[in-house]
């Protein structure tokens, strides 16, 4: 399979989709950027680079075959669709696919138990909420123009530089304990695989959890990367205590554990990395056989 995948948002997500694309041959990849400094990055990696905002999407748009959207909501709405709904409406009929990244926080609470792809929203974070109006707003463009959409609520995502790992790594020394607080997790090259079959095998209308299989609590989580890294126990803090940003307060509000089963009835029958723990072990003997070919 070939074609043109625009990426409005060519973060840390797209860039592994993109790699996978790009190794396997036959993929044309266009990707956005705030940045003027990014540009020569992406040229790097054989990514088309794009400044968004401040371009007309309209050509590109025209050539894409997939469209994948991570740009994550703002107050006043979806800043995608806010200026470009008109353009992706014109576009919808040349669409083969299109994703659009949401967040398992859509599902809110839910004092440790399960939810599937069939429980009901009901977000307590502004993240969250933020994320259900986007979600409501990309599946009205869906409904009235035919932009075939496909929903992915992304758990915790981890990877190269990115993650728990990364943060000791840094020199994270303390870990956050919330009784009965767990969620899942989910290695990048995991997400970037699930969009590769989805691709492959689109569903239009659908929506998957992509997480992996074993959800856990974020302190035991540390701790096991900690005794990987061979390092000292780490320091305990209640969550009352933790001086923490609005992003990672959020994650430690809510605790649910997302199911994965429908994608792997759908797309990929078994995850790369089905627990924390394979992820850190693959994160880490990579890293070493980089130091050897360095």
């Amino acid at each position: 399979m070939s074609g043109t995948l625009l990426c409005i948002g060519h973060g840390y997500t797209a860039a592994a989709l993109s790699r996978r694309l790009l190794a396997r041959g036959g993929w044309r990849i266009i990707g956005t950027t705030r940045s003027a400094e990014k540009l020569s990055k992406l040229k790097s990696v054989k990514v088309e680079p794009i400044i968004w905002p401040g371009s007309d999407l309209a050509d590109v748009l025209g050539e894409a075959s997939h469209l994948l959207v991570s740009i994550p909501p703002l107050d006043n709405g979806d800043p995608v669709l806010l200026s470009e709904s008109d353009l992706l409406a014109n576009a919808a009929g040349s669409l083969a696919w299109a994703g659009y990244l949401s967040t398992t926080a859509v599902y809110g609470d839910h004092k440790g138990g399960w939810v599937d792809e069939s429980t009901s929203v009901r977000p307590s974070t502004r993240r969250g909420k933020l994320r259900v109006q986007a979600e409501r707003e990309w599946r009205r463009l869906h409904e009235e123009v035919g932009l075939p959409l496909h929903v992915f609520r992304l758990a915790g995502i981890y990877g190269p530089a990115r993650g728990p790992l990364a943060q000791l790594e840094r020199g994270r020394r303390t870990q956050v304990v919330k009784k009965g607080q767990v969620f899942n997790r989910v290695h990048v090259e995991d997400i970037a695989r699930v969009l590769d079959a989805s691709i492959a095998k689109p569903r239009v209308g659908s929506t998957y959890n992509v997480c992996d299989d074993l959800p856990a609590p974020s302190d035991k989580v540390l701790s096991y990367g900690a005794k990987l890294l061979g390092l000292p126990s780490l320091k305990s803090m209640e969550i009352d205590e933790a001086s923490l940003s609005a992003m990672a307060r959020s994650f430690y509000s809510e605790s649910k554990r997302a199911s994965n089963q429908l994608v792997k009835r759908e797309l990929c029958t078994n995850l790369l990395y089905p627990t924390y723990m394979a992820g850190f072990a693959a994160l880490l003997d990579n890293a070493a056989q980089d130091r050897k070919v360095v």
